[in-house]
C-alpha cells in the first residue's frame, strides 16, 4: 500500500484533533514520545501494571508467559499483568474507538497494522533490527510500513500449500497441477481446491503481471484481472481455471470436505492450510507429504501458483503508561523460546527463524512447505467487495463454464462489481473500449434483424433473459 494512504488516515486523525471514540486533545497527541530502546538495567522500577489482550484460546498459553516473564524480571519491578481475552480480528476496531482505554500490549492480524500506525497506536519498535532479524523476512514485512518496524512478529502460518498422499504420487508429479491430475484421473481419485473462494482463486492470478489490492483510501479495491493487454491475460487465466474445472481428477468443494475425501481415500491431494495438518496425517499415514504448490498450464507455459499469506502480530499502545516493560513483555511474548511453546500448545506456526527450524516444527511437514511457498506468497490487501464477485466466478470455472458463457464477459462483470467501475478489460486511457462496446451493438442490432436466421434470434433471446437472471439475482 502506498504511503499517500498513511497520509491521508493521518491527516483525518489530526484534523479531528483526537482518537475515534476518545476524548485526546491535540496537545495529548503531540506529547506522545517516540519508544526509545532501552537497556533490562535502564528498566524503571517500582509497580508496573500491564493490560494483555489475546485470543480466547490463547488464555493458557499467554497467562504460562505471563508467568515465566515476571519470574525473569522479578527483581526490577513489581509486576500486575492481566491477560484479557479478546478477538484479534476486531482488535484495531476496539482499539480505535476507545485508544485511552485499550490495552497495553495486543495481538492482532498483519492487515490492521496500517490503520494502527496511523492512528497513532503504533510506533516504531525500539529494537527493530534485532526484532527483524530474528523473524522471517516475509513476517517482518508484514509488521513494517516504508522499511520501518512498528510490530512484533509472532506466527507465520495462514497460508496455503500443497498436501499429497505419496503412496500414489511422486515428487515429481506434484512439481505440476497438470502431473497430480493426470495421476488423480487415472487412479479414479481428485485433487481437492476450493477454487471458488477468492483467497484461493488468487494462486491463479498472484503470479501473473494482473493485479489486485487497496486503493489509497483503504477501503475500495483495485483490480484488473479482465486485462486484454498483458502477458498473460485474464482470459488466459480463466480459460486454464475453466479446463481445470473439467478435468475429472478434479473436485471443487469447501475445506471442511478435504479432510473427509482424504479419510475415504478419494481425494490424494489438495490445497490447504496447517490448521488441516493433523487430519490429513491421520488419514493418509506413512504416505502423508505437502510441499509447496505446484506450476499450472496457462496460455501455453508453467506457471507457478501463487498464494496468500497472513500473520499475526504483537502490537505495543504508544499510550501505554509502562511502555517500556509494554515493549519488554512483547519482546518476550515473541522470542523464540515463547513461539515454540505457542507452536507446542496451539499448533501455530512461528515467525521466529530459530523456532521454525528446530524441535517440533521442524518435524511439521506442513509448516515447512509453507516456508517453501512463501517465496511466492503475498500479502491478502483486499476489500470488501472483492469475496463475493470471486465466488460467483469461481464458482462457474470449477465447473467447467457449462453455460458456454463469454470469458471476458464473466471477467468484465467480476472486474466492475469488485472495482465498482466499469471496465472491458482494455488498458485505462487507451481508445478502443467504446469502439468495442459500438461493435457489440451493432452485431445485436444485425442478428436481430436477420429474419433468416431465427435461431440465432431465439438462442440471442434466451441469453438475454439469463443475463437478466443473472442481473436480478
Amino acid at each position: 500500500m502506498s504511503k499517500k494512504m498513511l497520509i491521508i488516515l493521518l491527516s483525518t486523525v489530526i484534523s479531528f484533533g483526537s482518537f475515534s471514540g476518545c476524548g485526546a486533545n491535540k496537545s495529548e497527541e503531540e506529547s506522545i514520545p517516540e519508544t526509545e530502546s532501552v537497556s533490562d538495567s535502564e528498566l524503571p522500577s517500582g509497580d508496573v501494571s500491564l493490560r494483555v489482550w489475546g485470543s480466547e484460546e490463547d488464555s493458557e498459553l499467554i497467562n504460562q508467559i505471563i508467568s515465566s516473564f515476571v519470574s525473569e524480571y522479578s527483581s526490577q519491578a513489581n509486576f500486575n499483568i492481566t491477560f484479557e481475552p479478546h478477538s484479534e480480528s476486531s482488535a484495531k476496531d476496539d482499539i480505535l474507538g476507545d485508544v485511552l482505554n485499550a490495552p497495553d500490549v495486543f495481538t492482532f492480524a498483519d492487515d490492521q497494522l496500517l490503520a494502527l500506525i496511523a492512528s497513532g497506536v503504533l510506533k516504531k519498535v525500539p529494537n527493530d533490527s534485532e526484532i527483524a532479524g530474528r523473524n522471517l523476512a516475509a513476517a517482518s514485512e508484514a509488521a513494517s510500513f516504508n522499511g520501518t518496524l512498528y510490530a512484533y512478529p509472532l506466527t507465520a502460518d495462514n497460508g496455503y500449500f500443497l498436501f499429497y498422499n505419496s503412496k500414489y504420487l511422486t515428487e515429481e508429479d506434484v512439481q505440476t497441477l497438470d502431473g497430480i491430475l493426470e495421476v488423480a484421473s487415472r487412479e479414479g481419485k481428485k485433487f481437492f481446491m476450493e477454487m471458488n473462494s477468492g483467497w484461493y482463486m488468487y494462486s491463479f492470478f498472484g503470479n501473473t503481471d494482473m493485479e489486485i489490492g487497496l486503493n489509497d483510501d483503504g477501503i475500495s479495491t483495485y483490480c484488473n484481472w479482465n486485462a486484454k493487454y498483458t502477458n498473460i491475460k485474464g482470459v488466459d487465466v480463466a480459460q486454464a481455471m475453466a479446463d481445470i474445472g473439467k478435468n475429472p481428477g478434479f473436485i471443487n468443494a469447501g475445506n471442511d470436505d478435504f479432510g473427509i475425501g482424504a479419510a475415504n481415500g478419494s481425494i490424494i491431494a489438495g490445497v490447504s492450510g496447517i490448521w488441516d495438518e493433523n487430519e490429513i496425517k491421520d488419514a493418509w499415514g506413512d504416505g502423508y507429504a505437502a510441499t509447496k504448490l505446484p506450476t499450472y498450464t496457462v496460455a501455453g507455459q508453467q506457471l507457478q501458483m501463487s498464494s496468500y499469506a497472513g500473520y499475526k502480530l504483537v502490537g505495543v499502545n504508544s499510550r501505554s503508561e509502562n511502555a517500556a516493560w509494554a515493549n519488554k513483555f512483547a519482546d518476550w511474548m515473541t522470542n523464540e523460546q515463547n513461539q515454540a511453546l505457542r507452536f507446542s500448545m496451539r499448533g501455530q506456526g512461528p515467525s521466529n527463524t530459530a523456532a521454525s527450524s528446530t524441535g517440533e516444527v521442524a518435524q511439521s511437514k506442513g509448516l515447512q512447505a509453507l516456508q517453501k511457498q512463501a517465496e511466492y506468497a503475498s500479502l491478502q490487501r483486499v476489500g470488501g467487495t472483492f469475496w463475493d464477485p470471486a465466488t460467483n466466478l469461481g464458482t462457474i470455472l470449477s465447473e467447467g463454464n457449462p453455460g458456454g458463457k463469454d470469458l471476458q464477459t464473466l471477467l468484465n462483470e467480476m472486474v466492475t462489481a469488485v472495482t465498482g467501475v466499469e471496465s472491458s478489460g482494455n488498458k485505462e486511457g487507451e481508445e478502443g473500449e467504446a469502439e468495442d462496446t459500438a461493435s457489440e451493438e451493432e452485431a445485436t442490432e444485425e442478428a436481430a434483424s436477420d429474419d433468416s436466421i431465427e435461431e440465432n434470434a431465439d438462442a440471442g433471446s434466451d441469453e438475454a433473459a439469463e443475463a437478466s437472471s443473472e442481473a436480478s439475482e
